[in-house]
């Protein structure tokens, strides 16, 4: 599903699902929990990690979008260089509350991150092998976020 993915994108797009994975493998299991609070600290294991994570990584998303954005011209690039702003407000507004609040808010944020992707691969804004990275990373966020949430 990656194919096509230039590897530097590529290699940043799986590493940026490590604190995802992490986060929910520490939710599941104790000892690891454990284990990683006590050699890395408690704000880097289970829904901390991911939340702290999915904030800085919705940021991220706006300023990659906002790039696409400087593609377009006229109403339409004005329009999409509002829209790439989103993620960011989103994560910081909508991220308090609480650990399953905050996540079921990343949740929304990054379901709606991958809608903006969707318009901006169908305005050509975004490179062609876009939604070829961010779809596969979109289940995979999605789903360990999810553990925090459901569980």
């Amino acid at each position: 599903m990656l194919r096509g993915v230039p590897p530097i994108p590529r290699l940043l797009g799986l590493t940026a699902l490590i604190p995802f994975l992490w986060g929910a493998a520490t939710y599941l299991n104790g000892d690891l929990a454990a284990w990683g609070a006590s050699h890395l600290g408690p704000r880097f294991v289970g829904p901390y990690v991911q939340l702290f994570f999915g904030s800085v990584l919705l940021s991220f998303m706006s300023g990659a979008l906002f790039a696409f954005a400087t593609r377009g011209g006229g109403p339409a690039g004005a329009a999409a260089h509002v829209l790439a702003a989103l993620p960011a407000i989103w994560a910081f507004a909508m991220t308090g509350g609480g650990p399953v609040s905050a996540a079921m808010n990343l949740i929304f944020g990054f379901a709606g991150l991958l809608l903006l992707d969707l318009a901006f691969a169908y305005w050509r804004l975004a490179p062609p092998w876009w939604m070829r990275l961010r779809l596969p990373m979109a289940v995979v966020i999605l789903a360990c976020l999810a553990v925090g949430v459901v569980l």
